[in-house]
């Protein structure tokens, strides 16, 4: 986080520098502005190299602004430290991070011993150049006393020999005190600071190791030494002109500015052009000052007297062996290490891995070996003899190793192309030395930002080592892949792939580069065997088994997509690559890609399963669930984890990479979970959870299927399953449950309806309780049943819903039991009898009348009838039970579907319908039965008050003895009496059927009295007047003003009374012609002219208040006038 402050800062201040540069300029506060060489406006100007300090000053003093001096300002000023112009003497700067240093030390430092220097060195007061000999010599003599003393010890007897003022104060003018030795201790902090987060050894290419020992240093130091030749060529070597004193002080000054992590913060301004990228590329390479000028003055002096030769033809280690003497040297054990490196060189580059064969015996590699070795002998002997040997020596060599580099090699000509470091596996690791310049020093996981440069660079070294454009994309990409195996770093991978892209296959390869490739072969020695590798298979193949590894247990490996994505590229981009190479030797290159993925998915899925059984085993005795239920949960986590993070990766490559991940899940925990099942005989805790966990894991792998393959393929795919048939075994146990739930629920509501007062439970809640109770225990059921969470099917939902409907249609009929018979309520039928004031004369009637016998009525004391408050609490209380049908139908929907959402293609069990079944119309028996008690208890109530309730004023004494002393208007205050009770109990859905079935008996009650009131009730000719009156009454009183019921169906109702009523106000002779017509011969029952049947017109007549139709009546029917 501080780094990312620290990088957001220094980009807002470039950004403020060039925003305050250009406001400067684009104004008249500048006299002049002189532009530097090359470039003709300010656009042309890098103004962050532009000294701002320098652009005000002359701003201030009104003078003609430089910029080449602003520039040349900016760059001397970049070497010091930044200052602060203040006039307190308190601040003062760290040069390290006090927070991170730690505390104080504990314990005092260890002694430093005490040397006296054999040499009295002179004052330091006397000229420099009288003290330059004296100088070198002393230190030569301090240095030969000291060999046996700690280079710690060593510098601090140097230090005080050159500080034997004891100036209290370090200035830059003593800076040239130290010596560049310290260079090479700059470098090596460097390298400690540059920590390897991770092991690279699995990637190494397979290359066989040197025979002569050659370190990763000796390969770095040996890369510079040729990139500085062929540079050479191009005219791009000189010697530094700077001073040593002014390189002492940048050494010093960047010992200065080290970071606050430890990294060295680079103060130098490199050169433009070739000569800055050189210096560039000598930092990048860890190579000290003092190696590069003696190589640079070697390479220049190697060409002296070579008129015409190239210097990326010369043998580079025989120059320099030939042009850099010991005195160069700090001590003869640098000397020798560097000797030995050039040495080792031309044996690995001449002879053990040379370009070109030697076509005869190794006559000239024993003697060349032979010169080698004497050369290092030389440097132990007695120092005349020594160097005459050594020149001798190197003379041989000469003529010896020069030949045999200038060979032609694939046409060159002699002389062309000197081929002594281009045998192969010498050059590609040269190369890759070269190739790790590319990376910045203090961010490992970064490009620096003179990549392309440093790259265009090493392609003038392709002619030296023998690198081809396909040679380089390859070792590239492995040098990229490195330092991301290195550091983790993203872009690393991202560039490794792009090269590896880039590397041609074998039919866009020419044929001659294709034989070259071809020809690059090296081969490791094993204990027993050996392998021989092609260049391709010798970079690649590391990088294939890398990522092959990886991918062989991705779930181990990766955390991330992101990460497992690019490792996919890299293997299947490396392995197509490999497969065109002859003679693989790896089966799994045989096979195709589609098949490699799966491979990958079929082992990692293994491997994880693996690593889950044996956590649980390790876990499951400190927890209190079954194995099988852990284990179920933790697959199903795998499962979600792989389809989250990786499939999608992997199913670009495979589409089938779903399919078998989740297929070989579901078989690898049914192999540890059927032996459990055939043991389960009965519903046991662990057996419920155990169930519960393993059909949770076979639902979602259904779910996964249809969601990423469409439900026609996942259904294919489903059928390969074998399932785990839980819902079978579960079966016949949630069975025998649902089976005894019922029973309990039947009983519970008998119990109810026999302790039911039918009182309303509340003003607002006017059922009664038994009702709430059966909602009650029924919803406790269901709560029960979906609560067991045990996998079952849809026969075990239809056998409790099933029984849920039956207990309201028993709940219905034990409500209904309770009334007694609507003939009970109704009073017998008075026997028919004509009307004649006088009385006494035997009825006997007509052959096609039958004879109507009054029945036997029951007692009203042996009649129980309800109160009408009871009839409508249990109207109330069944409707109550309708209305929440709908919501107890709903509710167990909603959690079966939830219960089995997904399983779609589950096979039907035996007999079992629930394809056929909806919930929805689970309780419609109930309804009809709820819904049938309901009308048979309004039609009893109305039934009840009409004929029971006001049976002596409505039935009994209603028009008796006449119409005009006995209106209907008398029935209207009992009637709303009964209308009012009514009313204040029964629930607003109900009203309006209550009031209805109130005046449909109303109405029967009227068509009694009308048609069988006796032989007390007669009615005339004038009396339908009043009769209809009293119709309109009754009609009104209903409807209530637009209250009550409607019109419509009120008129309809009453239509059957009134056209009775209308029939009373026909004349005797109509009715008596239309009785007869409608009579006929055998015929009863039929409808004459006036539409009603011959039994209303009998009854009529029957009752009317005239001799006419009494004598009519009398010797037609031989009806009696009374009994």
């Amino acid at each position: 986080m501080e780094e990312e402050n620290v990088l957001e800062i220094l980009q807002r201040y470039r950004r403020d520098r060039r925003v305050l540069l250009s406001f400067l300029f684009s104004g008249s506060l500048i006299k002049k502005v002189v532009m530097p060489p090359g470039a003709v406006t300010l656009d042309d100007v890098d103004l962050d190299q532009v000294s701002v300090d320098y652009v005000l000053n002359c701003t201030k003093k009104g003078e003609i602004l430089e910029l080449s001096e602003a520039i040349r300002d900016y760059h001397d000023s970049v070497g010091f430290p930044h200052m602060v112009d203040s006039s307190s003497i308190d601040d003062f700067f760290l040069t390290t991070n006090p927070e991170s240093s730690g505390s104080p030390p504990r314990r005092s430092p260890p002694s430093v011993p005490v040397v006296t220097p054999p040499v009295v060195l002179p004052s330091l007061s006397q000229p420099e150049e009288s003290l330059g000999g004296d100088l070198t010599n002393s230190e030569h003599s301090i240095d030969e006393s000291l060999q046996n003393i700690g280079l710690f010890t060593a510098r601090s007897l140097k230090a005080e020999s050159f500080n034997s003022l004891q100036a209290k104060e370090l200035t830059i003018d003593d800076i040239e005190d130290f010596e560049d030795v310290d260079d090479g201790e700059e470098v090596d902090c460097r390298r400690i600071s540059r920590r390897v987060l991770n092991d690279a050894s699995d990637i190494m290419p397979g290359l066989p190791p040197f025979a002569t020992g050659i370190s990763d240093d000796d390969l770095r130091e040996t890369a510079y030494e040729i990139l500085l030749a062929c540079a050479g060529a191009s005219g791009g070597l000189i010697l530094p002109q700077k001073g040593k004193k002014k390189d002492k002080k940048t050494s010093l000054l960047r010992k200065l500015g080290r970071s606050k992590n430890g990294h060295v913060v680079s103060q130098s301004q490199h050169s433009p052009g070739l000569v800055g990228l050189l210096e560039i590329m000598r930092v990048q390479m860890e190579i000290s000052e003092d190696m590069d000028i003696r190589t640079r003055q070697g390479l220049l002096n190697s060409l002296a007297g070579k008129v015409g030769k190239r210097m990326d033809t010369l043998l580079v280690p025989l120059e320099l062996l030939c042009c850099i003497s010991r005195a160069e040297f700090p001590d003869k054990k640098a000397y020798i290490r560097w000797q030995k490196r050039q040495l080792n060189m031309l044996e690995e580059g001449l002879i053990n891995h040379s370009a070109v064969g030697f076509g005869e015996s190794g006559r000239v590699s024993s003697e060349m070996r032979i010169i080698l070795a004497k050369i290092e002998e030389s440097e132990f002997l007695p120092a005349a003899p020594g160097e005459l040997q050594r020149a001798e020596c190197l003379r041989s060599l000469r003529a010896v190793a020069v030949p045999l580099a200038e060979r032609p090699a694939r046409g060159d000509l002699t002389g062309e192309v000197c081929h002594w470091a281009d045998g192969y596996h010498l050059n590609v690791r040269l190369y890759e030395k070269l190739l790790l310049s590319v990376f910045d020093m203090l961010d490992e996981g970064k490009l620096t930002e003179e990549v392309e440069e440093i790259l265009e660079l090493l392609k003038s070294t392709w002619r030296v080592l023998g690198i081809t454009e396909t040679i380089h994309y390859t070792c590239y990409a492995w040098v990229l892949f490195r330092q991301f195996v290195i550091t983790s770093a993203k872009p690393m991978m991202q560039l490794a792939i792009d090269q590896l892209k880039r590397i041609p296959l074998q039919d866009q390869l020419s044929p001659q580069e294709r034989l070259h490739l071809r020809s690059l072969q090296s081969t490791l020695l094993d204990d027993d065997s050996s392998q021989r590798f092609s260049f391709l298979q010798a970079y690649l193949m590391p990088i294939w088994k890398w990522a092959d590894k990886q991918l062989g247990d991705y779930h181990m490996h990766f955390l991330e997509a992101s990460q497992m994505k690019d490792v996919v590229t890299v293997a299947m981009v490396s392995r197509r690559l490999l497969q065109e190479e002859p003679e693989s030797g790896v089966q799994q290159f045989r096979i195709s890609d589609l098949d490699q993925i799966e491979l990958y998915v079929t082992s990692s899925i293994k491997n994880a399963f693996s690593k889950v059984l044996l956590t649980i085993e390790a876990t499951s005795k400190n927890v209190h669930e079954h194995p099988l239920t852990l284990l179920a949960e933790e697959t199903k986590k795998l499962l979600k984890k792989d389809t989250a993070v990786f499939l999608p990766i992997l199913s670009q490559w495979s589409p089938q990479a779903t399919f078998i991940s989740a297929s070989l899940l579901h078989e690898l925990y049914g192999v540890k979970l059927r032996p459990f099942l055939e043991n389960s005989k009965q519903l046991t805790e662990d057996v419920i959870y155990v169930f519960i966990a393993a059909d949770s894991l076979e639902q979602y792998v259904i779910a996964l299927m249809t969601s990423t393959y469409g439900e026609e393929t996942a259904e294919s795919y489903c059928r390969k399953f074998r399932r785990f048939q839980i819902e079978t075994l579960s079966g016949t146990l949630v069975m025998r449950w649902v089976n005894s739930q019922l029973g309990r629920i039947v009983a519970w509501i008998e119990r109810a309806i026999q302790q039911e007062p039918w009182d309303p439970i509340s003003p607002q809640q006017r059922h009664g309780s038994s009702i709430v109770e059966v909602y009650r225990i029924v919803e406790e059921t269901a709560d029960q049943f979906f609560a067991l969470q045990v996998p079952m099917g849809s026969t075990e939902l239809n056998s409790l819903l099933r029984g849920i409907d039956n207990a309201f249609q028993v709940y219905a009929n034990h409500i209904v039991g309770t009334l007694v018979k609507i003939e009970d309520l109704i009073p017998p039928v008075p026997v028919l009898t004509r009307y004649k004031r006088e009385a006494g004369i035997k009825a006997f009637m007509k052959k096609e009348i039958l004879d109507q016998k009054l029945p036997e009525g029951r007692k009203s004391s042996e009649i129980i009838v309800l109160p009408t408050r009871t009839l409508c609490v249990q109207l109330n209380t069944l409707h109550y039970a309708v209305s929440h049908l709908s919501k107890l139908e709903d509710s167990i929907s909603e959690r079966w579907l939830k219960k089995r959402p997904s399983d779609k293609f589950a096979k039907p069990a035996p007999g079992d319908k629930s394809r056929s079944f909806s919930q929805k119309n689970a309780f419609d028996g109930s309804r009809k039965e709820l819904n049938g008690a309901i009308d048979r208890i309004c039609a009893y109530t109305g039934t009840k008050i009409v004929f029971w309730d006001l049976r002596e004023p409505f039935i009994d004494d209603l028009y008796r003895p006449s119409v005009s002393s006995s209106r209907l208007e008398v029935l209207i205050e009992p009637l709303d009496m009964a209308l009012n009770e009514l009313c204040d109990v029964i629930m607003e859905p109900l009203r309006d059927r209550i009031v209805t079935s109130l005046l449909q008996a109303s109405v029967d009650g009227l068509v009694r009295v009308l048609l069988d009131g006796g032989p007390s009730r007669v009615f005339s000719i004038s009396d339908a007047k009043m009769l209809e009156e009293d119709i309109d009454v009754l009609k009104e009183f209903f409807i209530s003003g637009g209250d009550g019921l409607p019109r419509g169906l009120v008129e309809n109702l009453v239509s059957r009374v009134r056209h009775i009523i209308k029939l009373h106000g026909y004349e005797t002779r109509e009715l008596i012609e239309d009785l007869k017509s409608a009579s006929g011969l055998d015929v009863q029952g039929g409808k004459g002219k006036l539409g009603v049947d011959v039994n209303v017109l009998l009854r009529i007549l029957c009752h009317r208040n005239d001799s006419e139709a009494s004598q009519f009546v009398k010797k037609q029917y031989m009806i009696p006038m009374e009994l």
